[in-house]
């Protein structure tokens, strides 16, 4: 296979899995709706920065090694999923802005440091167990063991840009002036549905593991 079918190839696949809902996307929109546009951003360049952490054990084979060593994929998941249950808790807790914040559509009701927001995005993605499994069978069967290393890294740096800028982008369409008014008056009910999900995302993977 060509470098550029592979590369269209690995292009669809990995759209098709950062598009679609999960930990990533609750964390950008909670982040948007709650803490504005400079902590939403933060945290979408951490989930890309995340993304090469995946690509990097999986071309090293750390990948292969925690997929084939039972306790260690099942403490890597266990810290996933407590986390995630950390991060859902917090979520459900959020209360509802004053009514002077909600009609200022530019304020954001609380504050958050833009690195523990990287830092979020970062850990939430790192700790992903379906991100390495998605990156473990990327490797192993879209791209072809005889790519060469350098093609692999461009592979992987495009799919850790591409991640970063599409929820760049969402983090950009969820604070526009019109949507935040509204986020900012009924935000919170979109905090703590982001919650549960996070604690079902949670409890999805404790089950998972039993």
């Amino acid at each position: 296979m060509s470098f550029w079918s592979e590369f269209a190839l690995i292009a669809v696949v990995h759209f098709m899995a950062v598009a679609s809902p999960g930990p990533d996307f609750a964390i950008v929109l909670r982040y948007a709706v709650r803490f504005g546009k400079q902590a939403a951003l933060a945290a979408s360049v951490g989930i890309g920065l995340g993304i090469l952490l995946h690509v990097t054990y999986s071309l090293v084979g750390i990948g292969l090694l925690i997929q084939t060593t039972p306790w260690l994929y099942l403490t890597f998941s266990v810290l996933a999923a407590l986390y995630l249950g950390y991060l859902g808790q917090q979520a459900i807790r959020a209360k509802p802005p004053a009514v002077s914040e909600a009609l200022a559509k530019e304020q954001v009701s609380e504050q958050l440091s833009s690195k523990k927001a990287l830092l979020t995005g970062f850990i939430t993605n790192g700790l992903n167990p379906k991100a390495t499994l998605f990156f473990l069978s990327l490797f192993a069967v879209v791209i072809s063991a005889d790519t060469p290393f350098s093609y692999k890294l461009v592979y992987g740096g495009y799919m850790a840009i591409a991640t970063a800028l599409w929820f760049c982008l969402l983090s950009f369409l969820l604070t526009q002036a019109k949507v935040r008014g509204f986020l900012l008056l009924k935000g919170y009910w979109f905090d703590r549905a982001m919650g549960i999900a996070l604690l079902a995302l949670a409890l999805h993977l404790i089950w998972s593991l039993i």
